[in-house]
């Protein structure tokens, strides 16, 4: 038998690109919305992998999907089709306004899907003309150099050599200005229902209704980007629902696997038609495991039990937010929606959202940020009160660390 490895943090250093910078800790077990290191150490979960374990760590019901499928199949090339595949498909399609339903591995390869079949569709039903795509700045839709270049961030895309043609990029939430922009050479307009690395950012209802009407107007597709805010993560199954807009392409990841990796792309029928056989593929897209355990996710989270508490915790995080900051004057606001929510940090904490991070890190509780002004929340959606509770009280004490330093 081969002695185990050492592991600490050092090694990270030794072995692993350098594209990440972890933290000193390294989380060995989780339980709930508890987790612990390698020395025993409890933290809060605020974090949930960014919005990916949205039912915490090793939920009976999804560790029972993984190992009763785990004895089953793992694998079959798409040569051949599987039953957790479709059973997960019929689930996504019976709950949303989808027809059709692709499988992959992550948020961006969804969003790659989107953007391949948007620009498909356009080009087969309307001419070769029709490629613009519009996007928002400060929005986040992936690390392939397709989607980082539609993404509105510039610092993700530069230094790569040319980018895909044809993308533009407007101000969230101003409809004159994508007004003045969109054409009917526009083939999709991507935007996300909830920025998530953007700020935390809620479109208005005149906004979001506005784009709609926008991309009907000019025969565009409108794709949303639901791989952050999707899953019960505003409290609705998806965002769009809670928006009283309907979307042609939605990408889902994320909380869709609860840890584990899986993305997927719903459309129509008629859109659907369009990725011909041969035109996309992912080998691992539509896995056994994957789907099995996404079955259980949406099993759990698509009930009026867990949908109806996701709001009431909502409430819970922002009272509680709104009371450290009536004692320590560091947030401008709280903003978002569900249990995806930001801390907008005011002048006089401005660019500090790290200092925030790694103090939360020192008090026991794992948080987020989203830019250098934003300290961002994105919990199991299941996470008890008294997890809650907790967890405010040593992010309080992490705001006193900053504050007092």
């Amino acid at each position: 038998m081969s002695e185990l490895l050492a592991v600490t943090r050092e090694v990270f250093d030794e072995v692993m690109v350098p594209n990440y910078a972890p933290a000193k800790i390294i989380p060995v077990r989780g339980e709930g919305s508890r987790v612990w290191d390698q020395e025993g150490r409890e933290y809060v979960d605020f974090a949930g992998g960014i919005a990916v374990n949205g039912l915490g760590h090793c939920h009976p019901k999804l560790v029972e999907a993984l190992k009763t499928q785990g004895e089953k199949l793992w694998h079959l090339s798409n040569v051949m089709t599987n039953e957790p595949a479709l059973r997960l498909a019929k689930k996504l399609v019976a709950a949303t306004f989808a027809d059709k339903v692709y499988f992959c591995n992550s948020g961006a390869e969804a969003n790659e899907a989107a953007l391949k079949l948007a620009r498909r569709y356009a080009i087969e039903k309307f001419g070769e003309h029709k490629t613009q795509i519009i996007a928002f700045h400060q929005g986040f839709h992936g690390r392939t150099f397709f989607t980082v270049s539609v993404g509105g961030q510039a610092a993700y895309s530069d230094g790569f050599g040319p980018k895909p043609a044809d993308i533009t990029h407007v101000t969230y939430n101003d409809l004159a200005e994508l007004a003045a922009v969109i054409s009917d050479n526009t083939c999709a307009v991507v935007m996300e229902p909830l920025q998530g690395e953007g700020g935390i950012i809620r479109p208005t209802d005149a906004f979001a209704k506005g784009v709609r009407e926008l991309c009907d107007k000019h025969n565009a597709l409108l794709v949303y980007d639901e791989v952050q805010s999707g899953v019960g993560r505003t409290g609705d199954l998806y965002a769009y629902m809670g928006l009283g807009v309907t979307p042609d392409i939605l990408t889902s990841a994320k909380a869709l696997g609860g840890g584990f990796p899986i993305g997927a792309m719903l459309t129509t029928n008629e859109i659907a038609a369009h990725l011909k056989v041969g035109t996309h593929g992912s080998t691992y897209g539509g896995n056994p495991l994957a789907c099995a355990v996404a079955e259980a996710v949406i099993d759990v989270v698509n009930t009026p039990e867990v949908l109806s508490g996701i709001k009431q915790r909502e409430q819970l995080f922002r009272a509680g937010l709104d009371a450290i900051n009536a004692k320590y004057h560091c947030f401008s606001e709280v903003r978002g929606k569900g249990l995806l929510l930001g801390a907008v940090l005011n002048d006089d904490y401005k660019g500090r959202s790290r200092d925030f991070l790694l103090a939360s890190i020192d008090q026991g509780l794992m948080a987020l940020v989203a830019g250098t002004n934003v300290v961002r929340f994105a919990p199991s959606l299941v996470i008890p009160e008294a997890d809650i509770k907790e967890g405010l009280a040593r992010f309080e004490k992490a705001v006193a660390q900053v504050v007092n330093a």
